[in-house]
């Protein structure tokens, strides 16, 4: 999917878009990628479904035997609730869509629990899961701090869920914006201020000249042009668009994007049926 494709021609006699890998950071969970001969309506829909559709696991419910630390139980359990919680999307479905019709079940709920009595701060960490594979993404994020003789103890229930229900359940930062034309003519060429003046280090001035080195770091903000009238011009591209996810810690980036894109396609034939 996120390799340069050639163009091949549809049913339609259009052309089908290109996804064209830009950069991949494993460790900081981040994703970045061109999509060409595409439209910004399809490419909002593809980021709408990624933040309000892409399931994952977060704490809904928590059950306290004990907590005589100086938080309130609401406190604690809002904290717990915003923990990013490692998912499976193989192993878990959305309570709407389960075989238990949302009464909760093994599919779609994931039973946690946290037991400490021990001096100083409770972590991430410390909560222990009924299911390996699905634990907290960031193990040394605080909860709360017991003194000399406090404890905490609790049992917490993680629950499938959507971002269009509450932003503990959105999967990571998307967003996109229309790729960059950059031209630089002879006028401007000898516009070292340009260099200077963008922020975004668009530009270079070496040995006289001045050179486009860096265009996807523009953000159109104008300022070369302000400078450069004459020598420098900056268009929106109408049909390519760079797209950029950072993950929040429970799905891979690229499994992000292919669970929204099937989402998408089940929501196209639920409507096509509709009409028919």
């Amino acid at each position: 999917m996120m390799g340069a494709g050639k163009k091949e021609e549809n049913e339609a006699g259009g052309y089908k878009m290109e996804v064209k890998l830009l950069s991949q950071d494993k460790n900081a969970g981040k994703l970045s990628f061109i999509v060409k001969d595409s439209t910004p309506t399809l490419v909002n829909a593809l980021r709408r479904m990624i933040i309000e559709e892409v399931p994952t696991l977060a704490i809904e419910n928590v059950e306290f035997r004990d907590n005589s630390s100086a938080l309130y139980d609401e406190i604690v359990a809002h904290r717990l609730g915003l923990i990013p919680i490692k998912t499976d999307l193989k192993s878990y479905e959305l309570p709407s869509e389960c075989s238990c019709k949302g009464k909760g079940c093994s599919k779609c709920t994931l039973k946690m629990t946290l037991s400490s009595s021990k001096s100083g701060y409770v972590y991430a960490k410390d909560i222990k899961s009924k299911d390996s594979k699905c634990i907290p993404a960031y193990p040394n994020i605080p909860i709360t701090k017991l003194l000399k003789g406090q404890k905490i103890e609790l049992e917490a229930i993680a629950v499938m869920g959507q971002g269009k229900d509450h932003a503990k359940w959105i999967p990571c930062m998307a967003s996109y914006k229309n790729y960059p034309i950059i031209e630089v003519n002879s006028a401007g060429e000898r516009c070292e201020e340009a260099a200077i003046k963008c922020s975004a280090k668009v530009f270079e001035f070496k040995k006289g000249k001045l050179t486009v080195t860096n265009p996807l770091n523009c953000h159109f903000c104008n300022a070369c042009i302000e400078i450069c009238p004459n020598g420098i011009k900056v268009e929106e591209s109408k049909t390519d668009f760079v797209f950029n996810i950072e993950s929040w810690g429970q799905l891979d980036p690229r499994d992000i994007v292919k669970e929204a894109i099937k989402r998408l396609q089940n929501k196209a034939d639920e409507f096509i049926k509709l009409l028919r």
